[in-house]
């Protein structure tokens, strides 16, 4: 993957959502439009961290390369070229896939 020409601000991270493989079920081919979206990412940048009350920042939990789960109704989507990102909230991932 190229290097993305987007800094996020704060607390804020940006991720691409991996491709799910298409799957037929019974024969049928189910079309884009009608799929849900991959709730697994991968972390592309981050931000520089939230700011707590005392004025001094939060170091983040993830970090670039790592592969998450994001909450499914959570971020904007941006797009970068013909790339589609999601930008979100630190909080609006769920978990760190190992």
């Amino acid at each position: 993957m190229a290097k993305v020409k987007i800094q996020p601000l704060g607390d804020r991270v940006l991720v691409k959502q991996t491709e799910e493989k298409e799957q037929v079920k019974g024969g049928i081919i189910i079309p884009d439009a009608a799929k849900e979206k991959s709730q697994e990412a991968e972390v592309v940048a981050i931000g520089s961290g939230r700011l707590a009350d005392n004025g001094t920042r939060v170091p983040f939990e993830v970090k670039v390369g790592d592969k998450v789960l994001i909450s499914k109704y959570g971020g904007t989507e941006v797009s970068l070229g013909d790339e589609k990102f999601v930008l979100l909230r630190e909080d609006d991932i769920v978990a760190i896939l190992k």
